[in-house]
C-alpha cells in the first residue's frame, strides 16, 4: 500500500516537531550527567508521569493486545493488567524513598544500600545486565513489532522493513543522544498525545464500520465468554484458548504473585528501571509520587479501550488472520479503515509509540553502562570532565542502538520474550521490595536472587526439550510441546513459574541468614537519608534523627483503596463503552467509594505533603 500526499506531510511534520524539540535541549543536556540522565532533578510530576506512561506505550503494545484478546478474550490483559497492584505499591511504599536517596541510576543505589567486594561485583553485573543484555532485548521486540507493521501495512519484505526500522531507531538516537532526558521526555509528551488520538480515532472507524456494525453488531459477532473481563477457570487445569478458558494456575500466577514477585521491565516491585529515573527527575518527594500514581491510573485506566475495542474488531474482521498471526489483525485494520490523512496519523502514532520506548531505553540503558560500569571501573575515568563523560554517554547510546539491531534479527516473538522475563526474574521481586523495608537483606540475598531463577528455568527448559525431542509418533493435531504438556504441565509456564519462585525464595532466605549483614555504620548512613520504616529496629535505635516517616498501616490502606480505584475504573470504563449500563452503574459506585475514601484518607494523613 502506497500513502497519500496528505499521509506524507503527516509524517514529515512529525518528524520535524520531534527533531526540533530534541535538539532544542541539547545545550542543557551537555551540563553533566545529572543533566543527561535526570534532567537536573527539576521535572514537574505531571511531565515525569506523562514521560511513564509513553514509554511503556510501544509499537509492539497494541499489537501484544491484540494477540492475548485473540487467544483468552478481554480477560487475557490479566497479563499485563495484575501488575497495576505492584505499580501502585510503588506510589506509597517507594516513590518518595527512590528521590530521597539521591542516587543518579536504580544500579547505583547497590552500592549506597550493601558494601563491599559482593555489592560491587552485584553493580557491575547489573549495569551490563540490565543497561545491555535486557535492554537489547526489550528493544529487539519494540523493533520486531514496528517490522510487522510494516510488512502488513505496506507488504514490504522483511529485509526492507528491517531497514526502515533501522532508520527509525537512528532518527531516535539522533535526538536522545543530544539531548539527554528532557528532550526524551518533551518528545514523549508530544508522541503521547499523538499516539492516543491515532489509536482512539481507528477504534472509532473500525467499531462503525459497516462490517462491525457498531458495538451491538460487535457483541452480537463474538464468540461467547470474549467480552468477559474476568477469565473462565478451566477446573481441568489446562488451558484451551479456543474456548477462552485459563487454567486457575495462570490466573492465579497473574494476580496473586507476579506483581510482587516476579521482576519485569517497566514494573520492577519496589519500583526501578526507567520508573525510577523518572521519579529520581522530579523537583522533591511529592511530585515523585503524584508522577507514580498519575503513571499507574493512566496507564491501566485511560489508554487500553481503545487497544481492546480494535482487537474485538479484528477478530470478527480477520478470523484467519488471527489463527495464524493474531498481532497482525490490529495493522489489518489500519490498513483497510484509514483514509487518506488519518493512514499518516494513525503510522505516526505508531512512530510515536515506537520512539519515545526507544527513546527512553536508549537513555536509561546508557546511565548504567556510563555510570554504573565505566565511570566506577574503569581507572581514572570518574576524574574526567563533565563534557568528557557526557561524550562518552552519547557513544554509549549509539552503541546500545547498534546492539538492540542486531538482537532484533534473533526475536521472532514477542510474548516469548515476555514469558522467559517474567519467569527469569520470578523471585527477585521480593528482594527489590524488602531491601527497602528489612535491614537484614545484603548484596548476597540480592546476587542469589537474580541467579537462580535463571539455574531453575535452564533446568526446566532442558528437560521438557529432551522430552519433546524423544518423541516420534505424533498424532495429527498435535504438537511435541502439546503432548509433554499435558503429562509434565509443570515443565510449562505458568506452573514452572512457581517451581522458580519457590526454588529462589528458599535459596535467597538461606544465603540471607548464612552470611553476614551489611555493615552497621552503612546502614546507618543509608537510614539517616532515606528513612524507609519498616524493619530496622538495630538500625534505628543507633540513629539519632527526628525522623517524619508514614505509618506502614496509612500507607497500606492508601495502597488497598488505590487500587480498588483503579480497578474499580477500569472496568467502569469498559463497561460503559461496551454496553453494559447496569454493571457499569455498580461499578461506578465503587469507584467513587474507594475515591472518596482514599482522599479523605489523604488528606487526614497528609501522606503527600
Amino acid at each position: 500500500m502506497s500513502l497519500s500526499n496528505a499521509d506524507i506531510w503527516v509524517i514529515v511534520i512529525y518528524f520535524l516537531i520531534t527533531l526540533y524539540i530534541g535538539f532544542h535541549f541539547s545545550k542543557k543536556a551537555s551540563k553533566g550527567l545529572e543533566s543527561f540522565f535526570l534532567g537536573g532533578r527539576n521535572l514537574p510530576w505531571y511531565l515525569a508521569g506523562i514521560s511513564m506512561v509513553a514509554t511503556t506505550f510501544a509499537a509492539d503494545t497494541p499489537l501484544a493486545v491484540t494477540e492475548l484478546v485473540a487467544k483468552d478474550g478481554i480477560a487475557g490483559n490479566w497479563l499485563w493488567w495484575n501488575f497495576a497492584i505492584g505499580g501502585l505499591l510503588t506510589t506509597f511504599f517507594f516513590a518518595r524513598l527512590w528521590r530521597r536517596a539521591e542516587v543518579l541510576t536504580e544500579v547505583e543505589l547497590i552500592e549506597f544500600r550493601y558494601t563491599g567486594k559482593p555489592a560491587a561485583i552485584l553493580r557491575g553485573f547489573k549495569s551490563i545486565y540490565l543497561g545491555l543484555f535486557m535492554n537489547m532485548m526489550i528493544i529487539a521486540w519494540v523493533n520486531r513489532a514496528l517490522i510487522t507493521l510494516f510488512i502488513v501495512f505496506f507488504g514490504l519484505s522483511e529485509e526492507t522493513a528491517f531497514i526502515y526500522t533501522a532508520i527509525a531507531m537512528l532518527v531516535v538516537m539522533g535526538y536522545a543522544s543530544v539531548s539527554g532526558l528532557l528532550g526524551v521526555v518533551f518528545t514523549d509528551v508530544v508522541q503521547f498525545f499523538v499516539a492516543m488520538i491515532g489509536c482512539i480515532v481507528l477504534a472509532y472507524l473500525v467499531l462503525n464500520s459497516q462490517e462491525v456494525g457498531g458495538m451491538e453488531g460487535l457483541k452480537a459477532k463474538l464468540p461467547e465468554g470474549t467480552l468477559n473481563f474476568l477469565p473462565l477457570l478451566d477446573s481441568s487445569g489446562g488451558i484451551d484458548m479456543t474456548q477462552l478458558v485459563l487454567a486457575p494456575a495462570a490466573f492465579l500466577a497473574y494476580v496473586g504473585f507476579m506483581w510482587w514477585s516476579s521482576w519485569y521491565p517497566g514494573q520492577e516491585p519496589g519500583g526501578g528501571g526507567y520508573v525510577a529515573q523518572r521519579m529520581m527527575s522530579t523537583k522533591n518527594e511529592k511530585h515523585s509520587v503524584y508522577a507514580s500514581l498519575f503513571f499507574n491510573v493512566a496507564h491501566y485506566c485511560l489508554r487500553p479501550w481503545p487497544w481492546i475495542i480494535v482487537a474485538l474488531c479484528a477478530v470478527v474482521l480477520y478470523p484467519e488472520v488471527i489463527q495464524s498471526d493474531p498481532k497482525a489483525g490490529y495493522v489489518m485494520a489500519m490498513k483497510d479503515y484509514l483514509p487518506d490523512g488519518l493512514r499518516g496519523l494513525l503510522l505516526v502514532a505508531f512512530l510515536s509509540a515506537y520512539m519515545s520506548t526507544i527513546s527512553t531505553q536508549l537513555n536509561w540503558g546508557a546511565s548504567y553502562l556510563v555510570n554504573d560500569f565505566f565511570l566506577r571501573f574503569v581507572p581514572g575515568a570518574n576524574a574526567k570532565s563533565d563534557a568528557y563523560k557526557v561524550r562518552v554517554s552519547r557513544f554509549m547510546t549509539l552503541g546500545i542502538m547498534a546492539c538492540g539491531l542486531i538482537a532484533t534479527t534473533f526475536v521472532s516473538s514477542i510474548e516469548g520474550v515476555w514469558t522467559f522475563i517474567m519467569e527469569c526474574g520470578a523471585g527477585l521481586g521480593l528482594v527489590l521490595i524488602l531491601r527497602w523495608y528489612w535491614w537484614r537483606i545484603n548484596a548476597w540475598s540480592e546476587i542469589a536472587a537474580t541467579i537462580t531463577p535463571f539455574v531453575v528455568y535452564g533446568i526446566l527448559f532442558g528437560i521438557r526439550t529432551a522430552k519433546e525431542s524423544v518423541l516420534t509418533l505424533i498424532p495429527e493435531g498435535e504438537t511435541p510441546q502439546s503432548m509433554v504438556m499435558a503429562e509434565y504441565p509443570w515443565l510449562y509456564f505458568p506452573y514452572s513459574f512457581f517451581i522458580i519462585l519457590g526454588a529462589c525464595s528458599l535459596v535467597w532466605l538461606t544465603v540471607t541468614y548464612l552470611t553476614k549483614p551489611v555493615d552497621p555504620g552503612h546502614l546507618e548512613r543509608f537510614y539517616s537519608r532515606v528513612q524507609p520504616g519498616g524493619f530496622w529496629k538495630p538500625v534505628a535505635d543507633k540513629v539519632n534523627g527526628n525522623f517524619n516517616i508514614p505509618k506502614l498501616g496509612i500507607q497500606l490502606l492508601c495502597w488497598l483503596l488505590a487500587v480498588g480505584f483503579t480497578y474499580g475504573f477500569l472496568f467502569f470504563s469498559g463497561k460503559l463503552i461496551l454496553g453494559f449500563y447496569s454493571e457499569a452503574a455498580y461499578l461506578g459506585l465503587f469507584t467513587g467509594l474507594c475515591l472518596l475514601g482514599f482522599v479523605l484518607l489523604m488528606k487526614r494523613s497528609r501522606l503527600f505533603d
